[in-house]
């Protein structure tokens, strides 16, 4: 007898839950139980009385993994929606990060260079640093880090990813 295993897929998740203590580590605390991992995690309130949050999940699983996430998810109280954005089509991930970079002479024209090139922007400035702001998706901040490395990278701050459908349907 042969076990068929599938592969493990990359979703993001938006989930929409009460604005509550305690969600988010309920939330994190059943990824952990079951051994699912969280590649990205984000939260935000998203009504004005600040009453309704959205946690924004990116994680890989199998489909039949999947499925048992969105709906242990979908069990919790305070959660009112689970949607898989990725399988419902269609969306925009974005992500920001703020990167240090050391340099003076040729390394701090060739930051500046590449900056423009990633459309980074300069955030703070010394005489022997810059802070630069970068956005987009993933792959985008991960070369322009790749490539602040060989000119002088100190640090490293990442948002995590946000993700919204595109079209006139809400999560």
């Amino acid at each position: 007898m042969q076990i068929r295993q599938e592969k493990a897929e990359r979703h993001t998740l938006a989930v929409i839950v009460d604005n509550e203590p305690g969600i988010l580590a309920r939330i994190a605390g059943l990824f952990t139980a079951r051994g699912y991992n969280i590649a990205s995690l984000t939260v935000s309130e998203i009504t004005e009385d600040k009453s309704v949050s959205r946690i924004t999940i990116v994680t890989s699983a199998s489909p039949p993994v999947l499925e048992q996430i969105v709906a242990q998810l979908d069990r919790l109280v305070p959660v009112h929606k689970v949607t898989d954005l990725t399988a419902a089509g269609a969306h925009v991930e974005r992500e920001l990060a703020l990167v240090k970079v050391a340099g003076t002479g040729d390394h701090r024209i060739e930051a500046l260079r590449l900056a423009d090139v990633y459309r980074a922007r300069v955030v703070d400035a010394t005489t022997s640093s810059f802070v630069f702001e970068v956005t987009g998706g993933s792959e985008k901040i991960d070369k322009f880090i790749e490539l602040m490395r060989e000119v002088g990278l100190i640090e490293v701050a990442r948002t995590g990813i946000v993700a919204i459908s595109r079209g006139k349907e809400a999560a």
